[in-house]
Formats: structure tokens, C-alpha cells, sequence
């Protein structure tokens, strides 16, 4: 693999509220390139079948990563943005691990079986609405069709709601050989908890972050929000001195976009109960500085981890990336993607399964794969992907090792773009050299901006779908 490693990298970062305010406009994430706006139901199940036939030819062939989308909620939060079903009957969850099934059979037909699976991720939804036998059932009809990896090296990883998951519950994922896990905090004041829907006790959550860890996960992230209604400075700093104290290895910090018209559950927010522009900053700005001190690294986009954990030496060695699910530390592995909507990244394309539960059962009944858009990548976009994903990851651009790897010449392929950085060079958010792009401290919260400026699908994007602010 090409080394994109900053040796001198800097963990922190500047808070500058002046630039954040001039740069704080709508963009998207990142989570790929082309995002998802591009993807075309054009793109057939064929174009899926000959990407991973390209795959599986690869010398040596990709180890693969596989990600499972459990959709169900007992409960709604009104925040949530993610695609799931409200439902408390579990009866519903075991028609759906059924097809489920039938499509783990389908896809693991088609891979070589000696491509190892090094990771492995449960996300949803709520995938703790399984009970422990469903998830033992479910990684049984895994390691049928694929070959998982079982030693200290795997990556085995499940986002767990702490409402749904007692002591025998944590012990269960444990044996059945899940070592990280994932858990949903948001905010412990109980005023903001009840203003979105989602009561979790204090001392339950801190009591199984601590459990987790006697029982040996090596990586316990916390997911945590700012922007949320009823929020203070005062009632989030209490909030981020317990998970300080509480000490997980990651934690992920995201900025509340209130976007109602696009995700209906956000309705129920009143947007007189959200905090104000100039508070929700100073939110941002109090975490930035308290997870500074308390010696986590920022790993980029929303991402902080202490500095001896996976992603910040991930961070530091060259092996980082982004993939739907956030920042990972396998960049080599061919992304499977199974469950309703879930979306895989596999050779040079994007293959996104139906979004329903009825469009996705009615295909994996018929005996189809549930593909139903994607992307398949050109040149330019494998370019543009790789300069974006080293900014995301690495906060710099080393110009030759991009031109070594496509055979361009950088400052002529992206003359334009050049040009067009120069005023956030002049503002300080990055250094610009003969021979590489640097993000400062002040740009480092502002990645997605430097980002857009290589994004050549950005214009038509923005007529077809609405994104969340930057902050």
C-alpha cells in the first residue's frame, strides 16, 4: 500500500470560532467518493457480480470486511437519521434474519473462500434488539459461508443500546467473539434526554463501559451530541467530564443537523428548544478542549481516540480510512455489505441494497441479490477519492505519491482546485508547498470544506439532496 503517513503530525487541534463561522456551510461527509447522491439504479446487480469477479482475481485477492444492518428500534429517538423500523415485537426481527440468511448464503457463494474476514461490524437500527441466541444463530450462518478470522487480530465490532443490554447480555457478545463494541450516549442530562425521546440512566451506561472492560474489549467508543434540544454549556460539560471520567477508548462526537423535512422523526424537536448558533459553539469548542486535555487524539470528523488505541496509530502508520460506517483501520479489505439498505464497497464500485423492508424481502424471496443502485468508479474518480480520503484521514496530500500512483502531474490535474484553495490558505486553515497540502490546526475541524473542493460532483449534488452543516 501507498504510505500516506504525516510523521510529524500534530494531535491537536485550533479552535478558531471566527473561521469556523465563515466556513460552517452545508457539504457532505465523505464517507465515500462519489458520495451516495451519485449513485444510479442504472448500476445492475451485473456490474456487482463482475466487480467482485475482478475482486476475487486480485493477486493476492483483498481480505473482507463484512457489514450486517439490523434496522430494528424498540424505541424512537427523535434525533435519529438512521433507516430503521419502530417495533417492539421480536417476531419481526426473526423474519428478517431469515432472508437475512439467504442472503449471507447468496453472497459468501460468491467469494473466494480463502479471502479472510478481518472485520466485521453489527450496526443499525439497534442491533441488540437480537437476543444473544438470534446473534449466536447469525454468526453461525456467517462462519458457514465465510471465513472469519478468529485470532487476536480480528476486528469484530457491535453498536449496542445500553438500555438493551445487562451484564450475561455483554458476556454473551464476548463469547461469541465480537471484540469492540459500540454504545449510544448522546447526553446524560436527563432534561435533554426526555426532549429526544431516549431516558438512559446515567449510572446503568458508566456501569457497562466499566463491565466491558473487565471483560476484555479492546476498543469501547461512545457516541456523544452536540446541537441537541434543551442542551447548555453547563449541562454538556457535566456530560463530558463523566465520559472523561468514564475513559473509553474512542468517542465520537456529533453535531446535531436538524433537518426535519428529510428525516420525519426530527419533527417532534422543537427548533426553539435547540441551543443557538453562538452556543452550539461554544458546546463544540468546550469539547474540543476538554477531550484535548484529557490527552485524546482527534482523529478527524467527529472522531477523537487515545493515543494508543487502533485509529490513532492507524492514524500515524498510513492504514486509515473511511468507509460508510465512519473511520476504520482496515484499508485493504473489500467492504460486503448485507441487510436492508446497506451499502458495499467492492473493487471499484458501490453497491447499495434496497431501502424497504417489503423491496428487500420480496428480492431475497424471488432468490435475487438485494442490490438495487450503485456506482461504479472512473479514473478521475479514484483520483479525486484517494486526494479526499488522505485529507480525511491524514490531513495532507504528498503530491508525488499521488502522481506515482495514477500517473499525473498534480499541480496540472488539479490546477483549478489550486486556485481555488488559496483563500483558505490565506485564512490559515492549510499550507500549500510545491509538493504537498498541508491541514493546519485551524483547518483541521473544517476537513469536509478542503474536501469539496476536489468534489467535481459537489454542484449537481447540492440540487438533488440536502446536506448537514459542517458544524
Amino acid at each position: 500500500m501507498l504510505s500516506t503517513k504525516v510523521p510529524d503530525f500534530d494531535p491537536f487541534l485550533v479552535f478558531d470560532k471566527s473561521l469556523i463561522k465563515r466556513y460552517d456551510k452545508a457539504g457532505p461527509r465523505y464517507t465515500s467518493y462519489p458520495t451516495a447522491v451519485q449513485f444510479s439504479k442504472s448500476f445492475s446487480t451485473g456490474d456487482y457480480l463482475l466487480a467482485i469477479q475482478k475482486s476475487n482475481e486480485g493477486t493476492p485477492p483483498k481480505p473482507l470486511s463484512l457489514y450486517f444492518h439490523i434496522p430494528f428500534c424498540a424505541t424512537l429517538c427523535f434525533y435519529c437519521a438512521c433507516n430503521k423500523f419502530i417495533t417492539k415485537r421480536k417476531e419481526k426481527a426473526q423474519e428478517y434474519l431469515e432472508r437475512l440468511y439467504l442472503e449471507i448464503e447468496m453472497q459468501g457463494s460468491l467469494f473466494n473462500r480463502n479471502r479472510q474476514v478481518e472485520q466485521l461490524h453489527l450496526g443499525g437500527g439497534t442491533p441488540t434488539f437480537l437476543t444473544s441466541l438470534q446473534l449466536e444463530q447469525l454468526l453461525q450462518k456467517v462462519g458457514q459461508h465465510f471465513n472469519l478470522r478468529h485470532d487476536d487480530q480480528r476486528d469484530f465490532s457491535i453498536e449496542i443500546d445500553p438500555r438493551t443490554v445487562d451484564a450475561d447480555y455483554l458476556q454473551s457478545l464476548w463469547d461469541l467473539g465480537f471484540n469492540r463494541i459500540s454504545m449510544g450516549v448522546q447526553d446524560f442530562d436527563p432534561k435533554v434526554q426526555q426532549a429526544v425521546h431516549r431516558i438512559q440512566p446515567r449510572d446503568e451506561t458508566l456501569a457497562l463501559i466499566q463491565r466491558a472492560r473487565t471483560t476484555g474489549f479492546k476498543s469501547i467508543n461512545t457516541d456523544l451530541i452536540y446541537g441537541l434540544p434543551l442542551q447548555t454549556l453547563e449541562s454538556f460539560s457535566v456530560t463530558l467530564d463523566t465520559i472523561i471520567e468514564a475513559s473509553p477508548d474512542r468517542i465520537s462526537l456529533f453535531n446535531y443537523a436538524h433537518l426535519p423535512d428529510r428525516f420525519p422523526p426530527q419533527q417532534r424537536i422543537r427548533a426553539g428548544d435547540l441551543p443557538s448558533p453562538d452556543e452550539k459553539l461554544a458546546i463544540l469548542q468546550l469539547s474540543v478542549d476538554k477531550l484535548n486535555a484529557a490527552g485524546y487524539v482527534y482523529i478527524g470528523m467527529d472522531h477523537f481516540a487515545k493515543p494508543g488505541d487502533e485509529l490513532s496509530l492507524a492514524r500515524h502508520d498510513g492504514t486509515l480510512y473511511r468507509n460508510f460506517q465512519g473511520y476504520s483501520t482496515h484499508a485493504d479489505c473489500d467492504l460486503v455489505g448485507m441487510g436492508v439498505t446497506a451499502i458495499g464497497q467492492v473493487d471499484d464500485c458501490y453497491a447499495q441494497n434496497r431501502r424497504t423492508l417489503e423491496d428487500y424481502y420480496n428480492a431475497i424471496d424471488a432468490g435475487r441479490l438485494a442490490v438495487f443502485k450503485g456506482y461504479t468508479l472512473n479514473l478521475d474518480d479514484k483520483i479525486r477519492r484517494k486526494v479526499i480520503e488522505n485529507i480525511m484521514c491524514y490531513g495532507r496530500v504528498d503530491f508525488p505519491a499521488i502522481d506515482t500512483l495514477f500517473g499525473i502531474d498534480f499541480t496540472d490535474y488539479f490546477s483549478l482546485e489550486l486556485e481555488q484553495l488559496q483563500t483558505m490558505q490565506q485564512d490559515g486553515l492549510i499550507s500549500i508547498t510545491e509538493g504537498a497540502i498541508q491541514v493546519l490546526p485551524p483547518g483541521r475541524l473544517l476537513l469536509r470544506n478542503i474536501c469539496m473542493t476536489f468534489d467535481r460532483y459537489l454542484p449537481q449534488a447540492r440540487q438533488r439532496a440536502k446536506f448537514s452543516r459542517v458544524i
